[in-house]
């Protein structure tokens, strides 16, 4: 069986991608014989290819929230894994709500779905997904596997979710995206890895003037809606945690600013193993 692990298969927080970029939020976690698929930001499928994946065997995935760098490709990774050979069934957890973007998704692949059934005899892609709405608390146990889930201080969203997975040999919990969160201490209390959004506060005006678009109140949203990367820190340090991998980096494509600007942030702050994210980081458990 292959070691447990974790791929960040993209990591930069928001959905705009420019030349030179990473990609937005998605993980593939290899867990106890699991491959589960935590979120489905732009890339998703190119990168589970390029992690040695069949597409045919997705069974499991994970959307934290409705945010579209979180589940944009959700609807084409389906799709696409049907063409390349899906024929079991799919189980996707979720929040309130994602159903109708399936649904939606559905309704504007009609014309496709049943013309590659009636041509090329495929199973219904409709029969083969099925979403569960989840909430706090206990999401799901299957073959040595248990999933938890806490509500993450995202506003205006208020069906935001960090999880937590476990197996008899290892705990990781992912963040999602939140505000600071004295709760996720005690949600990742002795995890072996916490992967935790991050920001780093000196480098937010340059992205607002290269984003072009926004007002002020996009500022005011990572203010009041993500977590400072010394915060993360902080966190993970009063979790106890053996290892911090930083994702979701706001920013994650400014030259001015690298690895080492991260690792400062969060020096004094937690004393583990620090892992700056990047796309395709293959971290093992």
């Amino acid at each position: 069986m292959t070691q447990d692990h974790v791929v960040l298969l993209g990591t930069k927080g928001g959905p705009a991608i420019r030349p030179g970029s990473s990609l937005p939020t998605s993980s593939l976690y290899c867990l106890n014989g699991h491959q589960i698929v935590v979120d489905c930001g732009l890339g998703v499928t190119k990168g589970l290819v390029d992690q040695g994946m069949q597409l045919r065997d997705l069974s499991l995935i994970f959307i934290t929230h409705l945010h579209s760098d979180h589940y944009l490709e959700l609807g084409p990774l389906l799709h696409t894994a049907w063409t390349a050979g899906l024929k079991t069934k799919v189980d996707i957890y979720g929040p309130q709500g994602l159903d109708a973007y399936w649904d939606a998704f559905l309704a504007s692949m009609k014309a496709d779905i049943d013309l590659r059934i009636d041509d090329e005899g495929r199973p219904d892609l409709r029969d083969l997904v099925t979403i569960h709405v989840i909430d706090a608390g206990p999401v799901m146990e299957r073959n040595g596997m248990s999933v938890e889930a806490i509500r993450t201080e995202h506003p205006p969203l208020i069906d935001t979710f960090a999880l937590s997975f476990r197996t008899a040999d290892t705990h990781v919990v992912f963040s999602g995206d939140t505000a600071r969160l004295e709760a996720l201490e005690d949600f990742a209390r002795g995890a072996e890895l916490l992967i935790h959004e991050a920001m780093l506060k000196a480098a937010l005006p340059a992205l607002m003037a290269r984003i072009g678009n926004g007002s002020d109140k996009l500022m005011e949203h990572w203010l009041r809606a993500h977590t400072f990367a010394h915060d993360a820190a902080i966190t993970a340090a009063n979790a106890g945690v053996k290892r911090l991998a930083l994702s979701h980096l706001i920013p994650s494509d400014d030259p001015d600013y690298g690895p080492k600007d991260w690792q400062d942030a969060c020096a004094g702050h937690f004393g583990g193993e620090l892992i700056i994210g990047h796309d395709g980081i293959r971290i093992d458990l």
